[in-house]
């Protein structure tokens, strides 16, 4: 059994330790909520864009553009988000095994010298390295500041690759911000564009808490639906769809469309770095319960040493009186 002195160096070491997860978790919680203001300010632009393409695809079915017109698939090209630091769980990890999944696949098929890796944060990038992929260029400072010019000069450099034939398809691997405990990770196709499949997508996102549990999750989403019931937020007036289009609705989607890659790097970006956060603050949480737990354990210990200590001096206090 360890000595008094041994349990008080390990309940010290572990209030140290304690004191380490909880100030990172207050740390994680600020900065998720900076990040769910960023998207939250993005989601208006993105309704909005997302209405008027959906009126010209029903007034245009029959319209199309180079940058969702399907071809045979000779070179690929994988956009991977991650984060630039550790402490988050297993959030680059499961990154990093679905891009290794997808990489493999690839290469089986198309061959290692075709497949292009895209890394945005250090994690991804030094294990793309590692494992001797094709790694395009470093966008790790993007997932400390994202930055809206850099992904749309992004999405422009990989649409003219696409346009000119030098890659044949773009896929994007990134974690879907759904709610502070509950981050999806997702592998979908960027080029060509889907518009249907990508205007039907889940949207779903809980941006008005940092509460990590299911329970709690569950309970303020039935409060918003019946504070949204009662107060009839949801009739709202529809915006008229009847659009002029000049000069001609192909010239107009070539232009919009392009917008929308440039949207949904940008969304994987600011869904990413969301996630990012939850996940610290949700492992430094669970790192500090793990904490509490042990130092109540270690306290016990102390406690039940310390008294078997004055029991056994107690023993030979009486022993020696009784020897006298």
């Amino acid at each position: 059994m360890p000595s008094l002195k041994e349990i008080k160096g390990r309940i010290a070491s572990v209030k140290s330790t304690r004191k380490i997860t909880s100030a990172m978790k207050m740390v994680a919680s600020s900065k998720l909520h900076h990040a769910q203001v960023a998207i939250q300010n993005m989601l208006p632009y993105e309704t909005m864009l997302e209405h008027i393409l959906k009126s010209f695809l029903a007034a245009e079915a029959e319209a199309q553009t180079i940058y969702d017109q399907e071809r045979p698939v000779k070179r690929v090209a994988l956009v991977v988000f991650s984060s630039n630091s550790s402490l988050c769980g297993g959030f680059n990890a499961n990154v990093i095994k679905v891009m290794i999944k997808a990489e493999e696949a690839l290469a089986n098929e198309l061959g290692k010298e075709n497949v292009e890796v895209y890394p945005v944060g250090r994690k991804v990038a030094e294990k793309a390295r590692k494992l001797g992929y094709q790694v395009k260029c470093d966008l790790a400072d993007l997932v400390d500041h994202p930055n809206v010019k850099q992904c749309i000069d992004l999405a422009m450099s990989l649409g003219e690759r696409f346009a000119n034939g030098e890659i044949d398809k773009v896929e994007l691997i990134y974690h879907h911000f759904k709610s502070a405990g509950s981050q999806i990770l997702t592998h979908k196709t960027f080029l060509p564009i889907d518009i249907e499949s990508e205007l039907q997508r889940d949207h779903e996102r809980d941006l008005t808490s940092n509460v990590a549990t299911q329970k709690a999750q569950d309970y303020l989403k039935m409060k918003e639906r019946r504070k949204k019931k009662t107060s009839g937020e949801d009739d709202v007036a529809p915006l008229n769809d009847n659009f002029i289009v000049e000069p001609d609705m192909n010239t107009v989607l070539s232009q919009l469309i392009p917008k929308m890659g440039h949207l949904m790097l940008y969304t994987a970006l600011l869904d990413s770095v969301a996630s990012e956060h939850a996940a610290r603050m949700v492992a430094m949480q669970t790192a500090t319960d793990n904490a509490d737990e042990l130092l109540r354990q270690l306290n016990l210990q102390y406690n039940k040493s310390r008294q078997q200590a004055i029991t056994s001096e107690l023993l030979d206090i009486v022993g020696g009186s009784v020897n006298n």
